[in-house]
């Protein structure tokens, strides 16, 4: 069975309650006098302990200094930060409305020289027209029942991002799943301008777009969750509840795996074209 990749970030945290959990025994308390010794109820250090509860600073301290192990505590501090920042709840990221986590990561797109994205639900937001970008933004507002619909300008936000696409000195390796094509975020005719943009995007020198065929036989993979690959160096990976970013390199190194393996099954060229051809074809 898949590991889902919140096990990766819920893996970080357990490796900091494990170290933590392994200073009480070795200075031979119990989780009810590590708790006196820190001046809290012994259930927060179960909590801590068993990684259902992320220790501040504060509690990393306490905890290094009842256990005579002070010199360890900053450590801990910056492990457990780091576990921490890998998971972030979209509740979170979309507190300031949709717009502003376009925005957010501008930069960071600015300062990756190669990308490589596999979708098996969506066009890459690199590839997104603004009517296609604001449907999706949009069911994206009404499931968070955000109390501010900002989709319309999250979407020009996302366009305006994408442009790195033009830049000279970038690369993007880009694969989705032909039922990609036939899943309708917009009406038809943004639908339309959509597959349309494709078949432009998908001949710029920069751009490399493979399509998995719906009729692939013997596949290699199986349709995967949606993630990106940024210079080799962080995974990012999309889930329901949340947002996943994997830096561990051995990670990594599996996600530049799957995307080989399902590269090897796209087509590209004029085979990619047909099957975008085909799929507006489809809409009228």
């Amino acid at each position: 069975m898949p590991v889902s990749p919140s096990s990766s970030a819920q893996a970080a945290r357990e490796v900091v309650a494990g170290r933590l959990r392994d200073l009480r025994r070795e200075e031979g308390l119990t989780i009810v006098e590590l708790a006196d010794r820190c001046g809290w109820h012994h259930s927060k250090s179960s909590r801590i302990e068993n990684a259902l509860t992320g220790p501040t600073a504060t509690d990393i301290r306490r905890w290094c200094a009842a256990t005579n192990a002070p010199d360890q505590a900053q450590d801990l501090i910056v492990q457990s930060v780091n576990a921490e920042s890998m998971y972030r709840e979209w509740r979170h990221q979309i507190r300031s409305g949709l717009k502003q986590l376009q925005d957010s990561s501008a930069q960071f797109f600015r300062d990756t020289t190669l990308f490589r994205v596999y979708s098996s639900t969506l066009v890459p937001g690199l590839l997104q027209t603004e009517g296609y970008a604001a449907g999706v933004l949009r069911t994206a507002a009404r499931f968070r029942e955000l109390p501010l619909d900002d989709s319309a300008e999250a979407a020009r936000a996302r366009v305006e991002r994408s442009r790195v696409i033009h830049e000279p000195g970038r690369r993007f390796v880009l694969l989705i799943e032909e039922a990609v094509l036939h899943c309708h975020m917009a009406d038809a005719d943004a639908m339309a301008a959509q597959l349309g943009h494709l078949l432009t995007a998908g001949a710029l020198p920069t751009v490399s777009l493979g399509i998995v065929p719906m009729a692939a036989r013997e596949r290699a993979q199986w349709p995967r969750e949606t993630f990106h690959i940024y210079d080799d160096k962080l995974v990012s990976v999309e889930l329901v509840s949340a947002r996943v970013r994997i830096a561990q390199p051995s990670e990594v190194a599996l996600y530049l795996k799957a995307f080989e393996e399902l590269r090897s099954m796209a087509v590209y060229g004029a085979d990619a074209r047909a099957l975008i051809v085909k799929a507006i074809d489809v809409l009228h």
